[in-house]
């Protein structure tokens, strides 16, 4: 059964304003997401990123050019990301439909290839 990646994908000022409490629930929310996902043996692993930008690498003429990313302009960031097993893509997208995080932002589905 092949695997697939949700890249939960949101604008970083979705979250900004939350309380404390705003946030222990959404973090509830995924939780159960997640619980529901092992109770039918279809999480493979999931995790939220750093919310600092991480790096990019890029090569050009031959050398490997590493910036910080993403940049402070940038209006999408990919906040975390789950694997899951699933049949077919239509499976993977059935069980990405409950998923909190389409309240907050939007889910990139890909298959893993291999």
């Amino acid at each position: 059964m092949p695997n697939y990646v949700l890249f939960l994908q949101e604008d970083p000022a979705t979250f900004a304003d939350l309380s404390p409490a705003q946030m222990q629930a959404i973090i509830a929310e995924y939780g159960a997401w997640r619980q529901r996902l092992i109770e039918r043996d279809r999480l493979v692993d999931g995790h939220k990123l750093c919310d600092e930008g991480g790096r990019l690498l890029r090569s050009e003429a031959g050398q490997v050019r590493v910036t910080d990313g993403p940049y402070g302009e940038a209006k999408e960031i990919t906040g975390g990301l789950f694997v899951i097993r699933a049949a077919d893509y239509d499976e993977a997208v059935e069980l990405t439909r409950d998923c909190p995080h389409l309240r907050y932002g939007w889910v990139e589905l890909r298959q893993v290839d291999g």
